[in-house]
């Protein structure tokens, strides 16, 4: 497919150009306020991070280490943990945008008290509350964005999404550079209170994004979505051949699931095509914080101290620094998402970050034997060539990789499967690493090194490529043609069954442009 053009129902189609159509302008401005989720989480790891070089913070607290430590960044994982059972429920019954909102008043609520933090217990309360709501608001926010977003911008605007981790992460790391000069209390409430930010700016705008039109479709909204889809896509007419074409599709796609299929958590592995759906999703969540990420994002102090950097302007130069590059990279991939393909960049991610990291783990040994300087700036090297490498692929196809591939009728169950390995990853992270790096040091990164060669093992054997495929029809790479998908290009299967049941009145148009694709085909 040029780049000039994108398809749909097995068409060619101009491409758009976003910022010059005025329905899509204002639709995709607000949809930026909406990837933020992700930026919450990113402030947090940072901000955690950026707390324990903090004296006042430290002493505030009691110096904690080892398990006392580990629980505090580890708790907003059991908090998000503790959420999971009602994620796909507020996303399916209450819809996308009040899933968002009810999400950011509860970590509204828990920064307001972390905030406080009167003592150990109260912070690390406020923090189970922070991730509950991170839970149920990172349930809805990529599903709106998938479903709402124009079909040539999806990968995109959806890789996107995760890739505000690193926002959040060097807002964070550098306000908290910069209250290290203060000598009180403040130097950490500050940052604390500034997390609530995103979340504010979320419940704000979040009134102006419209539904998700797939859900609308799933409630019998049939109306309300052409009007969502017609207005966000194509300035409002409803005639528009795109948009008419997109509209049968969902709409049949959907109706064949709801007739055939189940939104059961059991429908996760009925069929082979669902259960390869969810070990990529179990497998994407555990990866993307099992890689050895998480020992820098939560505990770069401690590498660092390590490898003998113990100033902590010096500590807190470097994770800031890497936290820029980290956004640089991983914004950029965005863009050669379809170009590229999913499948590619994941092999050519987890192979570099595997050569990165033995790599660093020799250097970390020769630094415990030499103890030289030239060996300890080689770790640093390393982290950042890690990153690099992690960032091609894991930071931002996570989520736009594994919401894709999943039919509507299973989207938000699915997704909470990858959220729960994810938040039970970073709770062993958070609470192992700490006691695991004090124990034995350099000698952990062993296991990451190990780990990461059976990621490679895995994505090669199982991750499928999804490139420039309309959502509804990317059903076809995992189910055949036992894929439940409507419209222009369903599969026989698919029509056999819509035959049985009831035939819902369609836009002329869009049957006039259907019955010439099938002639063409046929021809």
């Amino acid at each position: 497919m040029g780049s000039d053009t994108f398809e749909l129902a097995g068409r060619q189609f101009p491409s758009v150009t976003w910022y010059k159509n005025p329905g899509m302008r204002k639709t995709y401005i607000c949809l930026m306020f909406v990837v933020l989720t992700s930026a919450t989480n990113g402030y947090d790891g940072s901000m955690m991070n950026g707390l324990q070089i903090l004296i006042p913070w430290q002493e505030y607290f009691g110096h904690p280490t080892g398990s006392s430590l580990g629980i505090l960044s580890a708790i907003m994982s059991l908090g998000s943990l503790a959420a999971l059972p009602a994620v796909p429920y507020t996303a399916d019954i209450l819809g996308r945008r009040m899933g968002i909102l009810i999400g950011c008043l509860i970590m509204i609520l828990g920064v307001v008290l972390q905030s406080i933090g009167a003592t150990y217990g109260m912070f690390l309360a406020a923090r189970f509350l922070i991730g509950f709501g991170v839970a149920i608001a990172h349930g809805a926010s990529p599903l709106l964005i998938t479903e709402l977003v124009h079909t040539q911008h999806r990968a995109i605007f959806t890789t996107i999404y995760n890739t505000t981790w690193y926002f959040g992460a060097i807002v964070a790391a550098w306000l908290t550079f910069g209250t290290n000069n203060i000598k009180n209390d403040w130097a950490w409430r500050a940052p604390s209170m500034v997390q609530a930010l995103p979340s504010i700016i979320q419940v704000i705008f979040v009134w102006f994004v419209p539904e998700s039109p797939r859900f609308l479709i799933y409630k019998g909204k049939h109306e309300q979505a052409l009007k969502v889809m017609a207005d966000a896509h194509a300035n409002g007419d409803q005639e528009d051949e795109v948009v008419q074409l997109q509209m049968h599709e969902i709409k049949e796609t959907i109706r064949l699931e709801k007739e055939f299929e189940s939104n059961g958590w059991m429908e996760l592995i009925r069929t082979k095509g669902n259960r390869r759906r969810i070990l990529i999703c179990i497998t994407a969540g555990f990866f993307s914080q099992w890689s050895g990420n998480g020992l820098v994002s939560y505990y770069i102090k401690m590498i660092l101290e390590t490898v003998g950097y113990t100033d902590t302007v010096q500590q807190n130069l470097i994770n800031g620094c890497l936290n820029i590059l980290n956004l640089i990279v991983a914004l950029t991939m965005c863009f050669f998402v379809d170009k590229i393909g999913r499948r590619r960049l994941f092999l050519i991610s987890t192979a570099g970050m595997l050569v990165a990291f033995i790599v660093w783990t020799i250097c970390s040994a020769r630094y415990d034997i030499h103890n030289t300087s030239s060996t300890a700036g080689a770790v640093v090297a390393m982290i950042y060539l890690y990153y690099v490498f992690y960032n091609l692929a894991w930071s931002g196809l996570l989520v736009s990789y594994t919401v894709e591939i999943l039919p509507y009728s299973i989207r938000a169950k699915g997704m909470t499967v990858m959220w729960f390995c994810i938040d039970a990853a970073l709770f062993f992270n958070q609470y192992v690493n700490p006691i695991a790096l004090d124990a034995i040091q350099w000698k952990y990164y062993i296991f990451y090194c190990v780990w990461l060669g059976i990621e490679l093992a895995v994505v090669y054997f199982f991750y499928v490529e999804t490139r420039n495929t309309p959502l509804e029809e990317i059903a076809k790479y995992f189910d055949g043609e036992n894929a439940m998908v409507g419209g222009a290009v369903a599969t026989q299967k698919a029509r056999d069954l819509a035959s049985t049941l009831e035939t819902e009145p369609v836009n002329e148009k869009a049957l006039v442009n259907e019955k010439e694709l099938v002639n063409e085909k046929n021809v």
